[in-house]
């Protein structure tokens, strides 16, 4: 269950070194943001303790995917205008690109923080059980909030392999990442394709954190010891290489 959420993770990280060839730190950041966004969402069609039908939860565990990925998408979109392409455009060293990202992970951490509290122990509100069993192999059960992680993380998996290598974006994304300069004489919008990048990104790294804060507890130091582990995962895995 927690090697799924890793995984969106470590395909944020994956992404941006991908066309930046730099580590965005902040992206740990991204996923938290995702968490509180959608416990935003939930809690305004959510009352605690009520169960609602299959088909109810199933479309709230959709907003909620939706909701997360939507935070995510804007919070890394803005931090790669704020952030990152100033520096970019005036030919910045690494180490600035590196700076700037941990300084833009302190502020969303702090900022969450101040906004919402910094306890520990927030939970979604309850609308399904999600200790409920629905598979069991061998001797070990599998429960609904398991399968729901697991299943989610392939299918978003999927769709972003499927839009890298079949989609004119993803091309986009290839080419620049493979050689930005010669993308460019190519026709290929360097700019638009970097953001859209992060947005993409960010969208798998929300949406993991709404499944994290379902799943587990969050909080604004949520993202930290998840991006860590993530980041191993991503140089496990080849970073840069979906």
């Amino acid at each position: 269950t927690r090697g799924s959420m890793y995984a969106l993770i470590a395909l944020g990280y994956t992404l941006v070194y991908g066309v930046l060839q730099l580590i965005n730190f902040a992206h740990s950041e991204v996923f938290m943001s995702g968490a509180f966004g959608s416990y935003l969402i939930i809690s305004m069609f959510v009352d605690d303790g009520a169960t609602p039908p299959w088909y109810g939860v199933a479309a709230l565990v959709l907003l909620g995917l939706l909701s997360g990925a939507l935070v995510g998408a804007i919070v890394a979109f803005l931090l790669e205008r704020v952030a990152y392409r100033p520096l970019r455009k005036r030919g910045a060293p690494k180490l600035a690109f590196l700076i700037s990202a941990i300084g833009a992970s302190f502020f969303l951490s702090q900022l969450a923080g101040k906004l919402f509290n910094r306890l520990n122990n927030n939970n979604f509100p309850t609308y399904f059980d999600v200790n409920k069993t629905v598979l069991k192999l061998g001797g070990a059960s599998v429960s609904l909030i398991q399968a729901i992680l697991m299943v989610s993380a392939v299918i978003m998996m999927i769709f972003l392999d499927t839009l890298v290598s079949k989609t004119k974006l993803g091309r986009s994304i290839r080419g620049v990442a493979e050689d930005a300069p010669t993308a460019a004489l190519m026709g290929i919008d360097i700019d638009k394709t970097i953001s859209r990048t992060f947005i993409i990104g960010g969208a798998l790294g929300g949406a993991a954190g709404f499944l994290f804060g379902t799943a587990f507890v969050f909080s604004n130091t949520m993202g930290f010891q998840p991006g860590i582990k993530a980041f191993a995962a991503a140089v496990l895995g080849g970073i840069g290489n979906i």
